[in-house]
């Protein structure tokens, strides 16, 4: 008896078992399991448990190079799995994860790719990664944001630096210190007692504050957060676009079959006359 592995249906096999819950939730238990050791680490810890947890990171390790190897033996286009960012990115750290912690040398790289390890979190969840990709298409929109932000920094440095330097030099003393005095102001750290310092000597210097507060708080916030929005709703109407295109794919497939399976089935009718 010949046994005659087809390929599309071993790819097809592997790939059922890797986008399968079971599979998906080992993987993110795993991921969590390796957040803690990472965490657990940090604390000062008997000698016996500091040897448990150096094995149960050896052994996590050990099964992310199975699963990247699975999930690239699962691939059917081995091209493909490297051009994708995602997969781009836990190839290359699993492979960090295995620079050895006692080399001197390599020991913070192996280190920060461990920690880097949680991040696989993102790349496993499909809702964290639309989440992730929809912040990064969103980031050139954002960047014309932020740079219309730093002009009114830089405008409203100018003006503090100009006015406010003779109040407290420390905070007004020149543009780049003023800048840094006005991100304190638009996080709320204690940009009363700035604004007060002021008003002892320029009492309408609170129309000063309570604008840049407005634009930089109120506005170009919401400016940032439409902007991200915009972008996500974007990116899921293209996936529901692509999703109803892939059903229409899938139903034009099977009625290909099947009327390949009509046209088999009326020749041997055919034949058989």
């Amino acid at each position: 008896m010949s046994m005659d592995m087809n390929p599309a249906s071993s790819f097809a096999q592997l790939k059922r078992i890797e986008s399968s819950k079971v599979f998906q939730t080992v993987v993110i238990a795993i991921i969590i399991l390796s957040a803690l050791t990472i965490g657990a680490k940090t604390y000062d810890l008997p000698p016996l448990v500091e040897q448990s947890l150096s094995v149960m990171d050896n052994a996590i390790t050990l099964f992310f190079l199975v699963e990247i190897l699975f999930r690239f033996a699962a691939c059917s286009t081995k091209r493909r799995f490297l051009m994708d960012g995602w997969n781009l990115f836990d190839t290359i750290v699993v492979i960090g994860s295995l620079i050895p912690l006692d080399n001197s040398e390599a020991v913070l790289l192996g280190r920060l790719l461990r920690v880097f390890r949680v991040l696989r979190l993102v790349s496993v969840v499909p809702e964290l990664r639309f989440l992730i990709n929809s912040l990064l298409k969103a980031i050139p929109r954002m960047g014309y944001i932020a740079l219309l932000m730093f002009i009114i920094f830089y405008i409203y440095a100018a003006m503090g630096s100009m006015f406010f330097a003779s109040v407290d030099e420390v905070l007004w003393g020149d543009v780049a210190i003023a800048m840094l005095t006005l991100f304190r102001v638009a996080t709320f750290e204690d940009w009363t007692d700035v604004m007060y310092a002021t008003m002892e000597d320029y009492p309408m210097s609170w129309l000063y504050y309570l604008t840049f507060i407005f634009l930089t708080a109120f506005v170009f916030l919401n400016m940032m957060i439409g902007a991200i929005l915009e972008v996500m709703s974007e990116e899921q109407n293209a996936r529901e676009a692509q999703k109803a295109h892939d059903e229409r794919d899938e139903i034009a497939r099977q009625l290909r079959a099947v009327q390949e399976q009509l046209q088999e089935l009326t020749k041997q009718i055919s034949d058989q006359r």
